[in-house]
């Protein structure tokens, strides 16, 4: 199966899709899914990489899933694969999904260094930051594959947490929520700490997590 033919294949059909929502641009993935489950790990990546490099939120999302639902592509993802393909991400949607599809996961099995995130976390780019946070989604969400890692979690928390930029304050509040399902005491400590430096917004929705299991607007 030629990659540039399959690529090619998969942008018609979504530009067929003029204004689809989600779940309509999820079944055209899943069918490429099963047509690709079986290709060589090089070929799924080089497909998802020619995707990701579209400005189109549906060809971004498509290969971003298509490599999460190949695990021995996901496994050929390196920290120089993951930094080209974060490239010219400046949209709410498309960092979400790359932060918690693709950076967070190569972040938690080891395939993207502590310090690539932290640079993202110190970038001047309000993207590149909001990024950082995200990516921590996945070392705790069970759902992701998450096993906790308070750590690094709070490393890139602790790094933000004066940043003011609404994109990073709410990514901030994400990211705290959900390393409180698995590890409360440390939130609650970070909370008592950071108390004076936090947004009012991520000491009230984090805060209601804790005590009710639920965000507070």
């Amino acid at each position: 199966m030629s990659d540039s033919i399959t690529a090619a294949a998969i942008r018609r059909e979504l530009w067929a899709l003029a204004g689809a929502t989600t779940p309509v641009v999820r079944a055209v993935r899943r069918r490429y899914s099963k047509r690709l489950a079986l290709e060589s790990p090089d070929i799924v990546l080089a497909i998802a990489r020619s995707l990701a490099a579209d400005k189109h939120w549906a060809a971004r999302v498509v290969a971003y899933e298509l490599l999460a639902e190949h695990p021995a592509a996901m496994r050929r993802l390196s920290a120089a694969i993951v930094e080209r393909m974060a490239r010219g991400l400046a949209d709410w949607g498309s960092i979400d999904a790359f932060g918690v599809i693709i950076a967070g996961a190569a972040w938690r099995e080891g395939r993207l260094p502590d310090r690539q995130v932290m640079r993202w976390a110190r970038s001047r780019d309000r993207w590149r930051r909001r990024l950082a946070l995200v990516a921590t989604v996945p070392l705790n969400s069970k759902a992701r594959g998450g096993r906790g890692d308070t750590a690094r979690t709070l490393a890139v928390c602790r790094a933000l947490v004066e940043d003011r930029d609404d994109l990073v304050v709410k990514a901030l509040s994400w990211a705290l929520r959900e390393l409180s399902k698995r590890d409360p005491e440390a939130v609650s400590e970070f909370l008592s700490l950071e108390n004076a430096r936090l947004a009012s917004r991520v000491r009230r929705e984090v805060q209601s997590k804790l005590d009710t299991g639920r965000k507070r607007s």
